[in-house]
């Protein structure tokens, strides 16, 4: 760890002890929760997770179609038959084959950009009704600070409200 890392470190656990100090004598309540556990265990994502296993599925097979179809002409373009092609047939196969080559290549490049736009146009509902459940309980118990655990490395002391949205939405967290 570098100097500067360290300095930082102590910095942050120096700002948020004082924090701490400061929400105690203010009478704060701290909480933090873990939204992608909250998010997993929501009864909507296990259908989120179904349509992004068979988009991905989609997809894989679209490539391996082209794939297919770029070997087979390939294979017909060298094949013995070509001989009797003249040099402008083979010419058009030729652009044909790399054109498909192009497109494959295309298509490996936008592939992981249409998943993640698909991830997040299944997740964005989820996320949305996960930080309103946070809200409710964080109102309803009369919590200040809210933090979320997987950003933190050095938090005050606070209560979970994982269990607690479990618990109002009766659900079951997969662990």
């Amino acid at each position: 760890m570098t100097m500067k890392k360290m300095l930082k470190a102590i910095m942050l656990s120096g700002f948020l002890l004082s924090a701490a100090g400061f929400c105690s004598q203010a009478q704060s309540k701290l909480g933090y929760i873990a939204l992608s556990e909250l998010i997993q265990a929501l009864p909507e994502f296990a259908k989120a997770d179904s349509i992004m296993n068979d988009y991905q599925k989609v997809l894989s097979e679209r490539y391996q179609e082209m794939v297919r179809e770029l070997n087979e002409k390939d294979s017909l373009l060298n094949s013995p038959d070509t001989a009797r092609l003249t040099r402008a047939q083979i010419d058009v196969k030729r652009k044909v084959l790399g054109d498909l080559a192009m497109r494959i290549q295309t298509y490996q490049q936008q592939a992981p950009q249409l998943v993640q736009q698909r991830q997040r146009e299944l997740l964005t509902p989820l996320q949305k009704k996960a930080n309103e459940l946070v809200w409710q309980i964080a109102r309803e118990r009369g919590y200040t600070f809210i933090f979320e655990k997987e950003a933190l490395i050095i938090y005050p002391e606070g209560d979970d409200l994982l269990p607690l949205v479990v618990e109002k939405l009766q659900l079951n967290l997969k662990k």
